[in-house]
């Protein structure tokens, strides 16, 4: 599998809406440069930084500067309307990008997965003729089973699934759960690691991230049932990093679980 970081490795070194922001954001032309750094292969932007507010150079100075250093790119967006799909495909055809990573996600109710498939139908040809793999990660608005349906349903080689390992938690699904369903359709790993911990009341759980390997996740598991379904994904490390109480503290803790995640997840790829 290969193994690469995403802007949500680095949340808060992009910056998070209603904190403090970083004196110098982290921006795409950094992100591949830490992946180089560390020895990976290849980089997810993600709507943290999202591609389609670069200019044209900025665009073609990104795609030579991954090139230069072999680390490849892949892209990130919310959304499945036609037009915002259709753009993504474009920004991924002159990035190079051969996946795209999207959420059936929508900020006020449930959104409409009749309307999903239906707009991702529409496109799926074109992902599939362009060679870009479209993978829908799930997340706590959808249960497992119902991506998996959809995914069926389509039944288009270039339309999967983005499996990340904790956000079905958010409906009551743990990751054994979300491999089982999903395993036979990933495209795409997102490797987040998580602590369970009771609040000090002992009334009620937190859940919070760490770095790979030092938490609840049974990552070589996950890796075994995804090879067991024939998946060969690209692997990103995503993180929850807590918020320290200053935006320097943060980013500083944020980076030093990557150094440790990175180095563990070394030894699967």
């Amino acid at each position: 599998m290969r193994l690469g970081i995403g802007s949500w490795t680095y949340g808060w070194a992009t910056g998070v809406s209603g904190y403090p922001l970083p004196a110098n954001p982290l921006t795409a032309i950094d992100l591949i440069d830490r992946a180089h750094a560390y020895g990976l292969e290849i980089v997810q932007i993600a709507d943290n930084l999202p591609a389609h507010e670069l200019s044209p150079v900025e665009l073609a100075t990104l795609r030579d500067h991954a090139a230069g250093l072999g680390i490849g790119i892949e892209l990130g967006t919310v959304g499945f309307e036609q037009e915002h799909l259709r753009r993504y495909l474009k920004l991924a055809t002159i990035l190079g990008a051969r996946l795209v990573r999207t959420l059936i996600r929508t900020s006020d109710g449930i959104p409409d997965l009749t309307h999903a498939e239906n707009c991702i139908r529409a496109v799926g040809e074109e992902f599939r003729s362009a060679g870009v793999v479209l993978a829908i990660e799930n997340y706590e608005q959808q249960s497992c089973a119902e991506l998996a349906a959809l995914v069926e349903c389509l039944g288009n080689p270039c339309v999967g699934i983005c499996l990340d390992t904790v956000n079905s938690l958010g409906a009551l699904e743990t990751p054994r759960q979300v491999v089982a369903v999903l395993g036979p359709f990933v495209q795409n790993l997102h490797i987040k690691d998580f602590t369970i911990r009771r609040v000090p009341s002992k009334m009620g759980y937190e859940v919070t991230g760490c770095p790979a390997g030092e938490g609840k996740l049974e990552i070589e598991w996950v890796l075994s049932e995804l090879r067991r379904h024939g998946r060969n994904p690209t692997m990103i490390l995503e993180q929850w990093t807590p918020w320290t109480g200053s935006i320097e503290s943060t980013i500083a803790m944020e980076e030093a679980w990557a150094s440790r995640s990175v180095s563990f997840l070394h030894r699967y790829h």
